[in-house]
């Protein structure tokens, strides 16, 4: 399968009954062939899908149907394989975990385009916040911005009020970014209920930013971790050096598999340490397994790809 289009989404919107919504969008995204995972939650819906441009074109017409999801931004990019191997549509509680019951995500703060990003960070008074998770920061991120540690983005909102006066001493703007813009919308949203307004996203994440600026004006350093089987992606969303572990599902680069303690689907520097010598043995049979359903034209469907 070739030229395979993909389309992160999300939209904060209100569904009083997402169950309802579930099993009409399973059937849209399985009649057209698209596959990929989405949320659905009573704060909206969120989630990257696949497929030919003509049968995703079906589905997003099926979401944009749903309440509130007529003006959903969708970004697009492509890949040469279908990057995913199943279709998932999962009810959850939220569409991005916060663990903040209180916060109204439609409430956010104020849309920065990607044309506007670089006078924002340049801006001394500007405090820039990656809201991404460690090993995402990891891969690549902007030149400058602040890495809260995070391993889940339901640390943040304890990370922020810990660091808040640290971070805002001198400071009179803050701007925060994430992959595709949900994460960094919802905080702003946060920030915005613990009294801050003058408080600014990147619109469209990441991912719209390498797509429109062109790298020579980039203040982006790295590659950007997707959740799927590009890993990561560059400028242009092409696609990006690093690898996954299928031992931890973490991010890879060059370097790192060129370490003794990196062994495709078994192993890599991260994990070497944390796992025991049966799990790994477990891991390179799993492994075994996928390469010969790989040389007999089969998927396997144990294979797995990013992280929670």
């Amino acid at each position: 399968m070739t030229d395979i289009r993909v389309a992160a989404l999300y939209q904060f919107t209100r569904f009083d009954d997402p169950a309802a919504l579930r099993g009409p969008l399973l059937d849209a995204c399985t009649a057209h062939g698209v596959r990929g995972t989405l949320l659905l939650a009573p704060e909206g819906i969120n989630g990257t899908i696949a497929g030919r441009a003509d049968a995703l074109d079906a589905v997003l017409a099926h979401i944009r149907a749903l309440p509130g999801c007529a003006d959903m931004e969708v970004k697009y990019s492509t890949a040469a394989e279908m990057p995913f191997h199943r279709t998932k549509i999962r009810l959850k509680r939220e569409i991005v975990t916060m663990g903040e019951p209180d916060i109204d995500p439609t409430q956010p703060g104020k849309y920065v385009a990607p044309a506007d990003w670089n006078a924002l960070i340049d801006d001394p008074a500007t405090i820039v916040i990656d809201t991404r998770n460690d090993y995402e920061v990891a891969v690549g991120s902007f030149a400058g911005a602040v890495d809260p540690g995070t391993t889940s983005f339901s640390e943040f909102p304890g990370w922020f009020r810990s660091h808040r006066d640290d971070l805002l001493g001198g400071k009179t703007q803050v701007a925060m970014f994430c992959t595709g813009g949900i994460r960094c919308e919802k905080a702003t949203a946060l920030l915005r209920a613990e009294g801050i307004e003058n408080v600014f996203h990147l619109k469209g994440g990441i991912l719209k930013y390498l797509e429109q600026v062109p790298a020579e004006h980039s203040r982006w350093q790295g590659e950007c971790f997707v959740f799927d089987e590009r890993v990561a992606v560059r400028h242009g969303l092409e696609p990006g050096t690093h690898a996954l572990c299928r031992a931890c599902r973490m991010p890879v680069s060059p370097e790192e598999r060129a370490s003794a303690d990196y062994v495709e689907g078994v192993s890599c520097p991260h994990c070497i340490a944390a796992r025991t010598d049966d799990q790994r043995a477990n891991y390179a049979e799993r492994h075994r397994q996928e390469m010969l359903a790989a040389a007999r034209g089969k998927e396997h469907v144990g294979r797995v790809f990013g992280k929670d």
